[in-house]
């Protein structure tokens, strides 16, 4: 219970850089990561929080697999590298538009709880054009957002979009986005 509240109190006070002002739900949680499977090798993701997403995709991991998880506020690095002791994890505590920086594999899945809705347009881009250069071209994209008006900003970057909407509070919305063009990369 100690932990809600220093994470709820975490968030609020860095509301610009979260988005959000509490955790994601279980279903949520479980939507987000339902694309990583028994083949996905390497998995990267944005926006790492406490780690509630971090541990719904490890469950879904190969024992083989690796996660890199990228969060710019080291306090919440810092409270998964003590809370989840896991080989396969690897926090970075760096922007999302560095992904290249620091993996070289090519990219199963890239799960993704940016607040890319108060990021700027530019951040935007960097992040989506990083992500999407890190991605197999059989990869996949989801994001958490809490509106259902991005689909235009998704379409610039994958040919293929499923939203799949979450009743919770706030209402959420898991954005599925892979190419489905063979040639794409």
């Amino acid at each position: 219970m100690a932990n809600k509240l220093k994470t709820a109190i975490e968030y609020t006070k860095n509301i610009l850089t979260t988005g959000a002002i509490s955790e994601t739900s279980p279903k949520t949680e479980e939507e987000i990561s339902s694309m990583v499977g028994k083949d996905s090798q390497v998995v990267v993701e944005l926006g790492m929080g406490h780690g509630n997403i971090t541990k719904a995709i490890l469950a879904r991991l190969p024992k083989t697999g690796k996660l890199y998880a990228f969060e710019v506020n080291p306090k919440f690095c810092t409270v998964v590298k003590e809370t989840i002791q896991d080989l396969r994890l690897h926090v970075i505590n760096d922007s999302a538009e560095n992904i290249a920086q620091h993996v070289s594999e090519e990219v199963d899945n890239i799960v993704s709880s940016l607040p890319l809705t108060i990021i700027s347009k530019e951040v935007q881009h960097n992040i989506l054009s990083a992500g999407k250069q890190q991605l197999k071209s059989t990869g996949t994209y989801s994001q958490i957002l809490y509106n259902k008006n991005k689909s235009k900003k998704f379409a610039e970057y994958y040919s293929s979009i499923d939203i799949k909407r979450i009743v919770a509070f706030p209402l959420q919305f898991v954005y599925h986005c892979q190419n489905t063009d063979k040639g794409s990369h």
